[in-house]
């Protein structure tokens, strides 16, 4: 399955989290760094929310862009 998250640049590297993933985050020097970190993080989430025997949230967020006049 595939998650949304959004990656927001910080004073030192980037954070991301997911809208579909409640309270799942991660950070990391690099974009690159920080999608890898998210992968995991979701993946260790979702491992333990299998062993308490909860419920794997559905994707289900979307992006788009608009365009504003300002």
């Amino acid at each position: 399955m595939k998650y949304l998250i959004v990656i927001e640049k910080t004073s030192t590297g980037y954070s991301a989290y997911s809208p579909d993933v409640d309270g799942c985050v991660a950070t990391g020097a690099t974009k690159n760094e920080v999608e890898k970190n998210m992968q995991k993080a979701i993946e260790f989430h979702f491992e333990g929310l299998s062993m308490e025997k909860q419920t794997i949230p559905k994707p289900c967020s979307y992006s788009n862009y608009l365009e504003v006049t300002a």
